[in-house]
């Protein structure tokens, strides 16, 4: 399955008021940039994004809990402007690597983008879905639940265990 196939699937797979409360960041050209970089085996981080909100979404509507920032969050929890894995081989120490630090530059990314829809509840979701790499915890539900539900999405890495060092920041994506 292809891309394009996976975001239609995904999609068709969530209800009407999904797609109002997102369509504005789906719509957007930066956004859909995202397309083109890379996240993991195979996946965009359009792709991954997409489904860790839908995820969530899905979490917080069940649980009675605010599904909108739990979907807003989950789109805009990495939203950095490189593809950050084809800029692997300039050297950084430790604490500069991209899991530290790219949900302080996805949160600057949205408060930019989408300034109307970045509030306390959305920038805590996007600056603390990296925790435990992020020392502080989240402080609501619905960053918990994006935290949660992307570890679990991300857990797709597993599946390609020699592709472990390009996601942890050793070896480049080819």
């Amino acid at each position: 399955m292809n891309e394009e196939e996976r975001i239609l699937k995904l999609l068709t797979n969530v209800d009407d008021e999904y797609h109002e409360i997102v369509k504005d960041i789906l719509n957007h050209e930066e956004f859909i940039k995202r397309k083109n970089f890379h996240h993991h085996e195979n996946r965009s981080v359009y792709v991954h994004c997409l489904t860790v909100s839908i995820k969530a979404y899905k979490v917080a509507k069940k649980l009675n809990l605010d599904k909108n920032k739990a979907a807003i969050g989950g789109l805009l929890h990495d939203f950095y402007l490189k593809d950050w894995q084809k800029t692997i081989h300039i050297k950084k120490s430790f604490f500069k690597l991209h899991g530290f630090t790219h949900s302080k530059e996805a949160l600057e990314n949205s408060k930019n983008y989408f300034p109307t829809l970045v509030d306390k509840k959305i920038s805590n979701i996007i600056v603390r879905h990296m925790f435990p790499l992020t020392p502080i915890p989240p402080l609501y539900l619905e960053s918990w639940i994006v935290t949660i539900v992307d570890k679990y999405v991300s857990l797709e890495i597993f599946k390609s265990p020699k592709e472990l060092p390009k996601y942890i920041g050793i070896k480049r994506k080819e």
